[in-house]
């Protein structure tokens, strides 16, 4: 029964919460830096929701036969919590909300978001097991940050360097978030680009990236930077340093995953903040 408590635990598992919850409050709280206003913050805020929602049940629904071959424990479908039919309607009636709240917010901002997520969905069905499989992770944080600015009233448009450092912290991001589940993955056939170049040029690979982000969100808006925006890039060079010493002496560690995600943090958190800078008058 789709709504069975049983169930409802799956789906919110199946999501990936926690991920889907960080990128939907970073659209949240860029639009609101923008100042696009109460109204398209919501729409904005909800369209990512419904996007993060559908990638994440698409994912689990497509990875179903995976994971009960590895005997993936920590997946609501290995768990019985929930079916992969009722991953695959809950995918397409998010995603189809998605389409209509991304249109809510206008025709070009609509299409830059469902493109974005179309992107997403490619990684699911294919694209997670190929060289290529850090691309729709740069096209879709890339368009992430195109879709908020393109919202907001007026007609400003993203800057460059805010389009750059958010492609960079979803490849980042990709390539952190495949380190624990690496082993399992390989042995069910996926192969993305960190499986393809091993652990431990991957744990160095991901600090590496998402450092590159904070740093160039620091340094490449107009002016000078606050003290809070070079402590907060040097926090993130210092613990990026750190994660690549870890993953070269001990890649089989967590700690190197536990930095990256740390640093891509740091960089969410200074794109915020520089959020002002992130549109450019058109």
């Amino acid at each position: 029964m789709l709504t069975s408590p049983a169930t409802v635990r799956g789906l919110v598992l199946a999501s990936h919460f926690p991920p889907t919850v960080m990128v939907t409050a970073f659209a949240l709280a860029l639009s609101a830096g923008i100042g696009a206003g109460a109204g398209t913050t919501a729409l904005v805020t909800l369209a990512v929701l419904a996007g993060q929602l559908s990638v994440g049940w698409c994912n689990d629904w497509l990875d179903a036969p995976r994971d009960l071959a590895v005997g993936r424990s920590d997946k609501p479908v290995v768990q019985g919590l929930v079916t992969p039919g009722a991953l695959r309607v809950a995918a397409f009636a998010a995603g189809a909300a998605c389409v209509v709240l991304s249109f809510a917010t206008g025709l070009a901002p609509g299409l830059v978001h469902v493109v974005a997520v179309a992107s997403a969905w490619a990684y699911d069905a294919r694209l997670k097991a190929t060289w290529w499989s850090w691309a729709p992770y740069a096209v879709s944080f890339a368009l992430l940050a195109v879709f908020v600015v393109l919202a907001a009233p007026g007609d400003g448009r993203p800057a460059p360097w805010a389009v750059a450092a958010a492609a960079l912290l979803g490849v980042g991001a990709h390539v952190a978030n495949t380190l624990p589940d690496l082993e399992d993955d390989t042995a069910t056939g996926v192969r993305g680009l960190p499986h393809r170049v091993g652990r431990r040029p991957s744990t160095v690979l991901a600090p590496v990236l998402l450092g590159a982000a904070s740093v160039l969100v620091v340094v490449a808006p107009p002016g000078a930077p606050c003290a809070v925006a070079w402590t907060l890039g040097a926090a993130a060079v210092v613990l990026g340093v750190v994660a690549g010493l870890l993953g070269v002496l001990r890649p089989r560690s967590r700690a190197p995953f536990a930095l990256s995600m740390a640093v891509a943090g740091v960089c969410v958190v200074l794109l915020v903040l520089a959020a002002p800078a992130v549109v450019v008058p058109g």
